[in-house]
């Protein structure tokens, strides 16, 4: 297990970049805790991947270094950093039985066969494969082959880190809930660095203690999934966690207070001197339809998804999205909406500005 530094870390495939387009991955300033469990969530082509690939050795960096627990590895080959690497596709030795794939990584560090057996037993149990390890890996499903390159990847109790990047793609629904569980039972037991690649939120949700969001190249916020609800630091976080995403909606932002189209919407912090692209952002779940005061909609649609409904509307040519409970009876007059001002944050140029305190 390691503390994983990032350290002024930054790459471009391009072999003479001329500009901070031309990075892949912009740089990157980071600390990662021995033991924790993170995800790295972003869309296709935000860096996900590469900045894996360079934690693994990999990729070299363009520039930077990355140290695990202060000793810079940098140059290091991937032996030699002593991480274990699952990848989107199965890697599997077609030729082998499950058992001796499971076993490879332990006979190779010389491991005794007392422990091998003891330990492919434990992980066939854990990836549901008790059945098959006397079978030979060729003519498996393919969701079965990968289940054998999780087990690979976990086989081995001393590594530093353990690093997936997307590997429940080929894994049917419900083995991806129990996969996902039984790595995070994994953890909790013997405390491993996990780094886990997705662009899936419930899978960063439900796997993480962190959750790192990457946008365009970036880190745009490090938090646990409560932190990224509640507080988005980038619009992009707030529009990419959530089903649907945080509403963001243009606006004018002036002390304790924030006008849109000329309908004022009092704020619990005050602004001052906001200079670029001002927007409020506020969640579905905290905005309410009303009858009564509030910022004029036309709702389009409203779907009921059983747990609670989402009314899809239009506020002054925007789309804006409404979470309303079950029961909620949704009435031709309700057209105007309000905002639970405790959830509603100010953003410029894309960046939560905090404000200060009443």
């Amino acid at each position: 297990m390691a503390k994983i530094t990032l350290d002024n870390l930054a790459h471009s495939y391009y072999p003479k970049p001329k500009g901070e387009d031309d990075f892949a991955l912009k740089e990157l300033n980071h600390v990662w805790a021995d033991g924790e469990a993170y995800a790295l969530l972003g869309s296709s082509g935000c860096g996900k991947s590469t900045l894996l690939n360079i934690i693994s050795g990999l990729l070299h960096p363009s520039q930077g270094r990355i140290l695990f627990d202060d000793v810079d590895v940098t140059h290091a080959t991937t032996a030699d950093r002593n991480i274990a690497q699952v990848f989107q596709f199965p890697v599997v030795y077609d030729t082998m039985t499950v058992r001796d794939n499971l076993a490879f990584p332990l006979k190779n560090r010389g491991a005794s066969a007392q422990y091998i057996a003891q330990r492919v037993q434990q992980i066939g149990a854990m990836i549901g494969m008790e059945a098959e390890l006397d079978k030979r890996a060729r003519g498996l499903t393919a969701d079965a082959k990968q289940k054998i390159s999780l087990g690979r990847g976990m086989v081995r109790e001393d590594v530093n880190a353990l690093l997936f990047d997307e590997p429940l793609t080929v894994i049917d629904p419900h083995m991806k809930w129990e996969l996902r569980t039984q790595l995070k039972s994994l953890h909790h037991e013997f405390g491993h660095t996990m780094i886990y690649v997705t662009h899936d939120q419930t899978e960063a949700l439900t796997f993480a203690d962190k959750v790192v969001v990457m946008y365009d190249g970036r880190v745009v916020q490090i938090g646990t999934p409560q932190q990224l609800f509640e507080k988005p630091e980038h619009t992009f976080v707030g529009y990419f966690i959530g089903s649907p995403g945080m509403n963001v909606i243009p606006a004018s932002v002036t002390g304790k207070t924030a006008t849109v189209h000329g309908s004022a919407i009092e704020l619990q912090r005050g602004y001052s001197g906001l200079d670029g692209k001002v927007e409020i952002g506020v969640r579905p779940e905290f905005v309410s339809l009303t009858e009564g005061e509030g910022l004029p909609v036309r709702i389009r649609r409203v779907e009921d998804v059983g747990r609670h409904k989402i009314v899809r509307a239009e506020l002054f040519g925007n789309e804006i999205n409404i979470v309303a409970g079950e029961g909620t009876a949704i009435s031709p007059d309700m057209n105007k909406i309000t905002f639970d001002t405790s959830h509603v944050n100010v953003y410029v140029n894309d960046w939560l500005i905090e404000g200060e305190a009443a």
